[in-house]
């Protein structure tokens, strides 16, 4: 059994990396858990088109934070924080060791480096902002944060609220708070490691990933979320790709556009989840595009040698 500072590992890549075969080749080897880092797959009903794992491999592994809430319901991050502080804890006192794998930014840096609040929610704030425009909210936002102008698009309007409504009430941009976020001390001792990809290689493996999704049935699967649901929640209509498939179901645009967008903005994706992980100086980042079994043989002994 691994020393408690070797009980969990952190397994990072972009999207199409192959972190999650890798993550579970690395469980079954060792008899770990994995803890999914994925803010999409804890919706229930929306598994092409995140990528979750089977059912098959679900059994075979322990998944956690998989199937939490309905596709209907929003989630938060606080919410994912506390419950995986508790997955976290249980394996410890299991002695089991786990894997947490996935590809959402935020929720690493919450779960290892704290949850950044903020001052609480003043409707009266909220309320006027909400009518204004999308446009003239990002406008406003980007004279008082560009930075934050730049991360969040101006069709996230409830984002681009709630950073306009921290400024009013502090005086300050909420990238200034955001930056000074890190904690001193993790809040979980891991080992961390990441695939790293070649561009022009990572690109072509994300095409032949939407590919097959929409091979699989993903359209299918839109199309009954919306009988079943009517509409995704905020949150879960964050997810790359629904929306694109929704807006052909609508007959707003066509399916070979959509899966294009779809391509685009999974490609544009990969690129803001790397520039968010390379800023972790602890991960130790092993070329993705090697021989699998010496992929994992290589992950496994920085594993243990920590």
């Amino acid at each position: 059994m691994m020393a408690a500072a070797q009980n969990l590992l952190v397994v990072l890549g972009p999207t199409a990396s192959g972190k999650s075969d890798l993550a579970l080749e690395l469980a079954r080897r060792t008899g770990a858990e994995l803890l999914s880092m994925d803010s999409m797959q804890v919706y229930r009903g929306m598994d092409i088109g995140t990528a979750k794992p089977t059912a098959v491999e679900r059994a075979a592994v322990p998944h956690h934070l998989i199937d939490v809430v309905d596709p209907s319901e929003e989630f938060t991050v606080a919410r994912f924080v506390e419950l995986a502080d508790a997955i976290i804890a249980d394996c410890g006192n299991r002695g089991v060791p786990l894997i947490a794998t996935g590809g959402t930014p935020l929720y690493y840096k919450a779960l290892f480096e704290g949850l950044f609040e903020g001052p609480p929610a003043d409707d009266l704030i909220r309320a006027r902002l909400r009518e204004e425009s999308g446009d003239e909210l990002h406008r406003r936002l980007s004279a008082v944060d560009p930075a934050a102008a730049a991360r969040i698009h101006a069709n996230d309007t409830r984002r681009v609220i709630r950073a306009l409504e921290v400024y009013e009430i502090t005086g300050q941009p909420i990238t200034s708070f955001q930056t000074d976020w890190a904690a001193a001390d993790k809040r979980h001792a891991a080992v961390w490691v990441g695939l790293n990809w070649d561009k022009d290689a990572l690109n072509r493996r994300i095409n032949a990933r939407v590919k097959a999704m929409i091979a699989a049935g993903w359209l299918d699967e839109t199309r009954a979320l919306l009988e079943r649901y009517g509409t995704l929640s905020k949150t879960a209509a964050e997810a790359t790709g629904y929306a694109d498939l929704i807006a052909h179901i609508q007959g707003k645009t066509s399916l070979e556009d959509a899966i294009e967008q779809i391509k685009i903005s999974t490609r544009q994706l990969a690129r803001k989840q790397m520039k968010w992980f390379r800023r972790w100086g602890q991960v130790k980042w092993i070329d993705g595009s090697i021989d699998f079994k010496q992929l994992a043989d290589t992950v496994s002994a920085a594993w243990q040698r920590r």
